[in-house]
């Protein structure tokens, strides 16, 4: 059987380079030859959660059809967010927890997709339907994912499936999932060291919304004034990426963990779109969002309406 590469998505986070160990090692214990690998270097919070249960980062890979004709996609299907050469391999598997968009193939696939907060939470699903045991370290890897996506259960996308995952993974890594949680949130918020080019690249994904190219960025803080005080700037990255890539709405969703409140910060037009969707008018490119903290349940649909 050729080996197969699997990855999440670009810009990945704790779910995309947890998901595609995860589902790797699935694999392989179904038979297939597979290889996690990142689409980008862990962020922060992602290399505390590796160095916590001593797991290498994959490597990272530009294209994947120079090494192998197929490829498995987790936490992620649109083609705009996956490996450059995308359309030049096959794609025989998918787990994710995403719209569906942008996305076709030639042949028959694998696809499993639900409505929870981690594609995580569907991978512990997928280990206990082909009773395949996850090893203690895997388990702990998982776990992390879900309580990064799911903002430690306190999401509007946290399912009880999600709840159930995370005491299921908890017990078989044998950690305190609130205290250790709390501790990996706040590893991915020491934002002091990092440039505004990589804040506003660190988690952004673009999506194509009514003709136009929209690119939504989330950094989280336990701060939103210290992020906002070097908001000209962040601006000013923003306009560099757009202009660069042709992005033609720029977003920065900055979340604080804590009180689960967000700050937008927008670049581009149609900033009227912005407005529409979120019922707020932009002051100094700027809106307070109370209580959003999920890109893909409370910002992607509302803009996607407005468009």
């Amino acid at each position: 059987m050729a080996k197969e590469l699997v990855f999440g998505h670009q810009s990945p986070d704790t779910d995309a380079i947890v998901a595609a160990k995860a589902f790797s090692y699935l694999q392989n214990q179904l038979g297939f030859d597979t290889e996690a690998v990142a689409l980008g270097e862990p962020n922060e919070e992602t290399q505390f959660v590796l160095n916590y249960f001593d797991e290498p980062a994959p490597r990272v890979i530009e294209k994947a059809g120079s090494e192998v004709n197929a490829v498995m996609l987790v936490d992620h299907n649109e083609h705009q967010q996956s490996v450059a050469d995308i359309d030049d391999v096959a794609v025989t598997h998918v787990v994710d927890h995403h719209r569906i968009a942008n996305f076709e193939t030639a042949s028959p696939l694998y696809y499993r997709a639900e409505p929870v907060g981690c594609t995580s939470t569907i991978l512990t699903k997928l280990f206990d339907e082909n009773k395949i045991e996850i090893p203690t370290q895997l388990a702990g890897l998982m776990l992390s994912a879900i309580i990064s996506d799911t903002l430690l259960l306190k999401s509007p996308t946290t399912t009880d499936d999600d709840k159930a995952a995370v005491i299921a993974l908890a017990e078989i890594a044998d950690i305190d999932y609130q205290s250790y949680g709390l501790e990996e949130l706040k590893a991915g918020t020491n934002l002091s060291a990092k440039t505004e080019a990589e804040l506003v690249q660190q988690d952004a994904k673009s999506f194509e919304m009514g003709g136009k190219t929209v690119r939504i960025d989330q950094i989280n803080t336990v701060d939103l004034d210290e992020v906002f005080a070097r908001q000209a700037k962040l601006e000013a990255a923003m306009a560099a990426e757009a202009q660069a890539n042709g992005y033609d709405l720029f977003l920065v969703l900055v979340t604080n963990i804590l009180d689960s409140n967000s700050r937008l910060l927008v670049w581009g037009e149609p900033t009227a779109a912005v407005e529409k969707a979120f019922n707020t008018t932009l002051t100094n490119h700027t809106a307070d969002l109370p209580g959003v903290v999920s890109r893909k349940k409370q910002v992607v649909p509302p803009l996607q309406d407005a468009f």
